[in-house]
């Protein structure tokens, strides 16, 4: 992609806030600008519905809405030191690896949290707004120096959306019908949702009181819960007792 001026536009995964450091050490990168733009970019998402079962239909029942998936972005990069005999190729692959541990702020807060990123390439809009975390690297080595450095790697990444979040005015506002919803399963509880919405266990006590639940442990298979934003949690957690 060319600019204006008729220069080529380098691709570039930026960290939103700036650069963070992983929990577990190692030098925090700010953004990782692209040697070779990707030839193929592959974007996919997901609408997650549910069939009830309908005991004596002719047919299959109508799909509820359960909520969207998350956007997911797959692309290979590559890196290659060959003209460039100062280069270091195995720190931008170290600077991926490394956006996938959690950083060492939100490990300090006990919530861990991956780098949030943002995928740019000049004025192209096709990822406009998207803030996504890495999910996945798998580097390549492909070419080495004859004392063993290498000079030429390629690395399929993996990102995944991670939407904006819409404090509410009230934590009771909006239509509690246009919700997300799960049914619980056997040996489901709602701290078991809390983390896997939030990752905070101890959220639970705002989907109680968002969904006015007085005993949580008397709570059946197949009841249905509401999910509240992690902000409305948040807020509803701080009210109880």
């Amino acid at each position: 992609m060319l600019n204006g001026g008729g220069q080529l536009e380098h691709a570039v995964l930026r960290v939103e806030g700036g650069p963070q450091a992983p929990a577990d050490g190692g030098a925090p990168v700010g953004e990782l600008r692209f040697m070779y733009n990707p030839a193929e970019i592959t974007t996919s998402k997901a609408a997650n519905w549910n069939r009830p079962p309908a005991r004596g239909a002719r047919s299959s029942s109508r799909p509820e809405y359960h909520g969207a998936g998350p956007q997911s972005v797959q692309m290979e990069i590559w890196f290659d030191a060959w003209d460039s005999p100062d280069a270091d190729i195995t720190t931008s692959v170290k600077a991926l690896l490394n956006w996938t541990k959690p950083t060492k702020a939100s490990m300090d807060r006990h919530v861990p949290q991956p780098p949030i990123l943002r995928f740019e390439w000049g004025a192209s809009r096709i990822f406009q707004d998207y803030r996504c975390f890495l999910k996945s690297v798998s580097a390549k080595y492909i070419l080495f120096k004859s004392d063993g450095s290498p000079i030429r790697a390629s690395c399929t990444i993996a990102l995944e959306e991670v939407p904006e979040e819409t404090p509410a005015q009230n934590p009771t506002s909006g239509s509690r019908e246009s919700r997300r919803s799960v049914v619980l399963d056997d040996g489901d509880s709602l701290a078991g949702i809390a983390y896997r919405e939030y990752g905070d266990p101890n959220l639970w006590r705002g989907i109680a009181a968002f969904n006015e639940i007085d005993d949580p442990l008397r709570m059946a298979a197949g009841t249905r819960v509401l999910v509240p934003s992690v902000v409305e949690a948040k807020q509803l957690s701080a009210r109880e007792p």
